[in-house]
């Protein structure tokens, strides 16, 4: 079906002013509400996958501190909120942190800050395609009580080919429209919250009955327990991206009734609900089966990368247990729908903006949606999965390990970015100078400290899984390569589209009225 371009003409009407100001892209309006946006980013975040994706590692580095680490990692990102927030109600554009940091600091930094979101995006997706299809076929092991269905997983083309099914009936979802994503989604988060209850509180009722298992204590609450710094940084590391993904809801501002406050009262309520959820399980499964390195202990490196495999029938037997792998696969298959919303919007913006090539800013005229660029990142996740399950053995740890590389990165800059766009106000109010100037700036500072600290350690071969590429660590491999790829393609662009580069196609500026209360 042909496609509508949304690139604007001559005498076009743009918000924010008829020069250098953001413009309308041609997507659906009014179609997501305040309680749809939170659902959308819950469902981004993935609860259920990243705990089970999470827990090992984050217990190999912290131990017993892991409620700890998790709730020092939900700081920086509660106030980096505050700039979405604030930066939202005053620029609401589907670009998000690509179009507010080229406002504030220019079109090079705007454009990194884009491509650290657009790459943190594809790496994700291929991740959370990966887990669906691990849990999709331990579920149906369990299901049909056969071990051969259950040992597919380890079968590398067919665990591959059925990653890639998963990536493209989670597109061709995403291209059909918000509207659609957004009912999957109420049913698909629904399932993943209750879940993680019944497990917590099966946990923590058989906890007493366990060889290995742990009293409460409230030192595990206390980030200073942590041996070293570096432990704490790579800790935190894997807390913030546990975190990531909250900002969707901000992408389709456009979309959203009210949109220039909806989307950041959603990722707030979002944000809740998310903490709550790590700190509830944290505790219940250290509480169940301690951090030792053997059986079921959370430090076992053999089931590091997947701890609710080996959760789920001591903690909630074989009946219902199965629940537990369903919800990991609604967990990453949610995820995997709602994840393309971020990344498709920000190519859309950066090509309505001239800073991508032309064809990204397609609209479908039937269901509105960056029909082009939705595809496109499908395709783009597709290849990654593939090219690294078949180079490295470890490719689900290490590249989550480069992702908070990443994730610190753009949220950095994000962060920033509200307190120089505003910084004509911070003298206006209390309020102006708490929410759009000290929390941004320190929730920045704290981001970029996790960035330098984790860019130093990751030199070493042994941190993430270990490997190495010509003796340098595969996570700053997979991290640092990443980002200068992104440096080079913006070169490319730089020569394709003088203009936007140059400032003339979105200006910098400081905002003239911003919205009240």
């Amino acid at each position: 079906m042909t496609q509508v371009e949304a690139r604007p003409q001559a005498g076009d009407t743009v918000m924010g002013g008829p020069e250098g100001g953001v413009r309308k892209k041609g997507l659906g309006d009014n179609s997501v509400g305040l309680m749809g946006g939170a659902v959308i980013g819950v469902s981004t975040v993935a609860p259920v996958y990243c705990l089970t994706a999470t827990l090992g590692p984050t217990v190999t580095e912290v131990g017993l501190q892991m409620p700890a680490i998790f709730l020092a990692g939900f700081i920086p990102m509660l106030l980096v909120a505050f700039a979405y927030r604030e930066l939202n109600r005053a620029v609401p554009d589907c670009g998000t942190s690509f179009t507010w940091s080229v406002k504030a600091f220019g079109p090079k930094v705007g454009w990194m800050c884009g491509w650290g979101l657009l790459v943190a995006t594809i790496v994700v997706l291929s991740n959370l395609a990966g887990v669906a299809t691990s849990y999709f076929y331990l579920l149906l092991g369990e299901v049909t009580g056969s071990e051969s269905v259950a040992a597919l997983d380890g079968d590398k083309a067919a665990h591959i080919l059925t990653t890639l099914a998963f990536i493209a009936i989670a597109t061709a979802i995403s291209y059909r429209g918000i509207t659609a994503t957004k009912w999957v989604q109420y049913a698909l988060v629904g399932l993943q919250l209750t879940v993680l209850v019944i497990f917590a509180v099966m946990a923590v009722t058989k906890a007493d009955d366990v060889a290995g298992s742990l009293d409460f204590s409230w030192s595990w609450m206390n980030p200073f327990g942590i041996e070293s710094f570096t432990a704490f940084t790579a800790g935190l590391s894997l807390s913030i991206f546990i975190y990531w993904g909250w900002d969707a809801c901000l992408s389709i501002n456009e979309e959203s009734t009210g949109s220039a406050r909806t989307p950041g009262r959603a990722a707030m309520l979002a944000m809740v609900v998310i903490v709550a959820s790590y700190l509830m399980i944290a505790i219940a499964s250290q509480m169940y089966a301690g951090i030792g390195d053997k059986g079921t202990g959370l430090g076992n490196p053999d089931t590091a990368d997947n701890v609710f495999a080996v959760l789920a029938e001591p903690v909630m037997g074989s009946g219902l247990g199965v629940l537990l792998f369903l919800a990991v696969v609604a967990s990453a298959a949610a995820s995997l729908q709602t994840t393309f919303i971020p990344v498709a919007r920000t190519a859309l913006a950066m090509s309505t903006y001239q800073a991508m090539p032309a064809s990204f800013a397609k609209i479908h005229p039937r269901f509105k949606t960056p029909g082009r660029a939705t595809v496109v990142a499908g395709v783009a996740t597709g290849l990654f999965y593939a090219v690294m399950s078949l180079v490295s053995e470890n490719v689900l740890i290490d590249t989550i390990y480069a992702l908070g590389l990443m994730i610190c990165f753009y949220y950095a800059i994000t962060a920033f970015a509200c307190v120089w766009f505003f910084r004509r106000e911070l003298r206006r109010s209390p309020r102006d100078l708490a929410v759009k100037g000290i929390l941004p700036g320190l929730g920045g500072l704290m981001l970029t400290a996790v960035f330098g600290q984790t860019l130093y350690d990751i030199r070493d071969p042994a941190y993430g899984s270990g490997s190495s590429v010509f003796g340098i660590g595969s996570v700053f491999v997979i991290g640092v390569g990443l980002l200068l790829l992104g440096v080079v393609i913006m070169l490319v662009m730089q020569r394709r589209s003088p203009e936007f580069f140059r400032g003339e196609v979105l200006t910098k500026e400081t905002p003239a009225l911003v919205v009240e209360d």
